[in-house]
């Protein structure tokens, strides 16, 4: 799994400073499942991916569905454990513990940029 920073690309500013991106079929199916909770400044970023389950995890999660130019499509907060959510314009899913993106204040139309450490 790599591993790296992510970034607000217009500001250049950072959000995360650990943020681990799944990119094999393995890496992507398992996503977050069995790991322990992710902290206020770690992410998971799965690449491609349009949709994300939560059925056994024992948290919830924040969600970002990104296009293929970064651009957040869609955000959902605290998605509980047990539970489906995806869009069909992601090519790419940022998960986020719960209160991240209204900490960071992400909203659709925001761009992001991954960058490995």
């Amino acid at each position: 799994m790599k591993h790296g920073t992510l970034y607000e690309k217009t500001s250049g500013k950072k959000l995360l400073r650990e943020v681990w991106k799944a990119s094999t079929g393995w890496e992507r199916m398992r996503g977050l499942i069995g790991r322990p909770p992710l902290t206020a400044d770690q992410g998971f970023l799965i690449e491609p991916c349009r949709m994300v389950h939560t059925i056994g995890m024992r948290y919830p999660i924040d969600l970002a569905f990104l296009d293929a130019a970064g651009r957040v499509r869609k955000v959902v907060s605290a998605l509980p454990p047990g539970r489906i959510s995806g869009s069909l314009a992601a090519t790419a899913t940022m998960e986020f513990a719960p209160g991240t993106l209204h900490r960071i204040g992400l909203r659709p139309g925001d761009t992001l940029l991954w960058q490995e450490i």
